[in-house]
């Protein structure tokens, strides 16, 4: 997820899920500073002095709430008393924001973001009088009862994060009194350190932040408050007062038996790290996260036997009563969508979606619930986090945050994937009933997160091109592709007159598979003991491409061309075509789609900008056939190879979908009578930017020649010529002569050159003087995340931040299969390629004969620009 705020500061990303890395048990460190080890377990009672009177002082006159802690409230001081037997005890602290001004709402930050969770436990330091608190990371775990274990307590041990002053103690001893205001009001962030997570770098202002309430629950404790600071940047000064909502978790005494992950499905997981005597080497695995559901014990055997019975516990979620009426019903059948994956994993009634009754006590922010919140807020988004138990990966709960504004990108990728074909979706504002359908597949996708799904980007490969634009096909499969994970939007490959109804994706073939895999409740006591199961269940369906998972990738430098973003069907060339014939229709309708008498052409022209978005998107899904590898997880038996290039032909056919539909930049892109009206928009804090189209087409060329010639691509096509021959592949050599001819076309034939085809030849020669002028990239990387600046609205990464896999990384600068083919990229072959390429583009301009006045000057100029940067000292 990427927060850019349009205030006076920056806020950086931070992490939205529960924390990955966690440790054993150790009660040893109650009497850590004694020298020694305690031998009294802190779960004893303690028998300490009750006649001093402060205990019972605290509650003279003071407000107070039962719960898993009493809470008391004296004045402006709050007490937890904590009983005996939770010390040593599992809590999640989990750190939400609950509400925000201006400056961050803008940025995209929120109510119901998750900053900051942390495993923690109580301790009593009797010697000291104090509570200690310490932050447990329990990743590790050992056999009980050997010898390794007693070196997996000591070398994995948790620390120390706080400690408070004991007020005094119960009647009977049981229960330990503390003043816990410094870390719930800014004067410690031990608990909660909301700016540094928030990347703002400030601290609180203890003056101005304070604690406003805490309840007491049975299984929780929730704490609101209100905590501010002052960012300065530059000359500017703005006070920011953030509310932050802080649940203490009591985490279940049992932690919920884990499922080993497998790369051939797709889940969030959290590592966890084995350790026993009999190992010759340390076991890593990763658990997937997921729900705990299980049948009730009457119904194990009708369960075994595969009859359908609800779980033990089912998945709720609350709408936010926030929410506007008209679209709650389409909501939670987004959510109710699921119940038919579920029941591929043997429940009934396994997830449940449902407004607030009235009878309910119910806080968006209290952890015991799961809810679909609503917020006000310019940005335009959606996304399912979850709060996960880090010691099984058990799902706790989990909050689907639904910004309003996430309607703007469904109208605009309605209208320009669909309008032609569906003229419900052509005007500014949709009816009523076409947007809640809108709605209702976002809360299906987003729900799929919050059930511990990523996403599946490769599920719409699996459908042939041509089936998209069959009705039967369609309402058959189920949409747009097998899963609703993949970011396979809505139908732009059906044509008029096809008859295609349904274009939104549904709930698929991988997902109720995915669901069934992950969730299917086995009696085996061990996750080990699961696991032939498990294979068992993937290798039933592992050649049958409707079940593949294809990972997300980083979008600029796709190495499998089969798991895009935003793509649809098994062939990027054909698809293109389809969805390009649909643009051209689209373009001239424009302005009567947006423009009413008496109105600007302002929407006209963000819609405009929305098209040349969307043929950008078609053009890169074709060039990335070019150079690229399909990639799997292969086991031995399976037949599968992790890598397979893509065929020769096909590669040859993406890059003559290249030349006839992206290099030069169509001229229908940049009709003459929609220019005359409006430019291309694009919204700014200071207003919209007029894009004017010559230098549109510089700036979008030169991104796609840079992704066509980049060294990654380069360097793939090296390596696959040398393990696979050139007979499969498609060498660099043949690719860049190819290139060459395409660009000099008409200075080979002597013909003049127009502005487009200059164009053309100064792109082309700037992006080979980069890779052979090191000290240009910082420059021309610095242009290139301009363009993605200026696509980031008509591409939306929708719910990014779960491509991370609770890494604190940006989905779009990792890639997840980490595949490296640039070590020691300056000696290889690539840049010998790469400057052969451009002394041959020498020699032409230099044997250039014909061509007017302008045409030969231009020649003049790439030549001097060439051999000023190949004789540069």
């Amino acid at each position: 997820m990427k927060l850019l705020a349009r205030s006076t500061f920056k806020v950086l990303p931070f992490l939205l899920l529960a924390p990955a890395i966690h440790s054993c048990n150790f009660l040893q460190y109650v009497g850590l500073y004694k020298g020694k080890e305690t031998k009294t377990s802190v779960t004893d009672t303690v028998k300490v002095d009750t006649t001093n009177r402060s205990y019972l002082k605290v509650y003279e006159k003071a407000v107070v709430d039962s719960g898993m802690f009493q809470v008391i409230k004296k004045g402006k001081d709050f007490y937890f008393d904590i009983p005996v037997a939770l010390m040593g005890k599992d809590f999640l602290l989990i750190n939400k924001i609950s509400s925000v001004p201006i400056e961050l709402n803008e940025a995209g930050v929120n109510k119901g973001i998750n900053s900051d969770n942390k495993v923690i436990r109580f301790f009593i330091q009797k010697d000291r009088s104090e509570v200690w608190v310490s932050e447990v990371k329990p990743t590790v775990e050992s056999t009980p009862g050997s010898a390794i274990a007693q070196s997996v307590a000591a070398n994995f041990t948790s620390s120390f994060i706080e400690n408070f002053k004991i007020e005094g103690y119960s009647k009977d001893s049981s229960s330990v009194l503390i003043n816990i205001n410094k870390v719930f009001d800014g004067k410690a962030n031990s608990f909660n350190d909301v700016f540094k997570d928030l990347g703002l770098g400030t601290s609180p202002n203890t003056n101005l932040s304070v604690i406003e309430q805490i309840k007491s629950f049975d299984a929780n404790v929730v704490v609101k408050s209100v905590l501010t600071t002052r960012v300065t940047e530059g000359n500017s000064s703005v006070p920011v007062s953030i509310g932050v909502t802080s649940n203490i978790y009591k985490l279940p005494e049992q932690a919920m038996k884990p499922r080993f992950a497998d790369p051939r499905i797709g889940y969030f997981t959290i590592p966890r790290w084995y350790f026993s005597d009999e190992q010759q080497e340390l076991e890593k695995r990763e658990l997937i996260t997921r729900w705990k559901l299980e049948p009730k014990a009457e119904d194990v055997q009708r369960y075994l036997q595969g009859e359908l019975v609800e779980p033990v516990q089912p998945i709720v979620f609350y709408i936010d009563p926030a929410t506007p009426k008209q679209w709650r019903q389409e909501i939670i059948n987004g959510v109710h969508d699921w119940q038919v994956a579920f029941e591929a994993a043997g429940f009934k009634n396994a997830i449940i979606a449902k407004e607030v009754p009235d009878s309910l006590d119910f806080d968006i922010d209290d952890a015991q619930y799961s809810s679909i919140a609503y917020i006000a807020s310019p940005k335009v988004n959606a996304m399912g986090p979850s709060v996960v138990d880090p010691r099984s990966g058990q799902i706790l709960e989990a909050d689907v945050i639904w910004w309003h504004n996430v309607m703007t990108a469904l109208n605009s990728w309605m209208r320009i994937q669909t309008g032609i074909v569906d003229s419900t979706v052509r005007g500014n504002v949709f009816d009523q009933e076409k947007m809640a359908h809108a709605i209702r597949f976002v809360s299906s996708h987003e729900i799929g997160h919050t059930l511990g799904l990523m996403h599946n980007m490769g599920s719409s490969f699996s459908f042939p091109v041509d089936s998209l634009r069959s009705p039967a096909f369609t309402e058959k499969m189920g949409g747009t592709a097998t899963s609703i994970m993949d970011y396979a939007r809505f139908n732009y490959i059906t044509q008029p007159g096809d008859g295609v109804k349904l274009l939104t994706p549904k709930i698929g073939l991988y997902d109720k598979y995915a669901i069934a895999w992950g969730y299917r409740w086995f009696p085996e006591t061990t996750p080990w003991a699961e696991l032939p199961k498990l294979r068992a269940e993937i290798e039933k369906h592992q050649h049958d491409p409707h079940y593949w998972y294809g990972e997300q990738q980083d979008s600029r430098n796709v190495i499998d061309p089969r798991a895009q973003s935003e793509d649809l069907g098994d062939n990027a060339m054909l698809a293109g075509e389809y969805g390009i014939r649909n643009l051209k229709r689209m373009m001239p309708q424009i302005i009567n789609w947006t423009t009413e008498k008496g109105e600007s052409y302002y929407k006209a022209g963000r819609l405009y900008w929305g098209v040349i978005g969307q043929w950008y998107t078609y053009a890169e899904h074709v060039a990335n056939n070019i150079g690229g590898l399909y990639l799997e997880n292969p086991v031995l038996g399976d037949n599968k190879n992790a890598y397979t290039p893509v065929p020769r032909a096909t590669q040859i056919e993406a890059f003559d979908f290249m030349k006839n539909q992206a290099l030069e930049m169509p001229e229908w892109l940049f009709d003459k009578a929609l220019l005359t009206k409006t430019f291309a928009l694009k919204d700014s804090p200071m207003g919209p930017y007029e894009q004017a189209p010559n230098s549109l087409k510089r700036e979008f060329q030169s991104a796609l020649m840079h992704l066509m010639l980049s060294d990654e691509r380069l360097l793939r096509m090296t390596e696959a010529e040398l393990l696979f021959g050139k007979a499969k592949t498609w060498t660099v050599t043949e690719y860049l002569e190819a290139f060459r001819k395409e660009v000099f076309k008409k200075t080979l034939a002597g013909a003049n050159l127009d502005i487009n085809s200059r164009m053309l030849q100064q792109n082309y020669v700037d992006i080979l003087l980069v890779s052979n002028n090191k000290t240009m990239d910082r420059l021309y990387t610095r242009k290139l995340s301009l363009v993605d600046q200026i696509l980031a609205e008509t591409r939306l990464d929708l719910c990014g931040i779960h491509g991370v896999n609770h890494a604190k990384k940006e989905p779009d600068d990792i890639s997840f299969r980490n595949m490296r083919v640039d070590g020691m990229a300056r000696t290889s072959d690539m840049l010998i390629a790469k400057r052969a390429e451009l002394m041959a583009v020498l020699d032409i301009l230099k044997k250039a004969k014909g061509g007017d006045h302008l045409t030969k000057s231009h020649y003049q100029d790439l030549i001097l620009r060439i051999e000023y940067t190949i004789n540069k000292k």
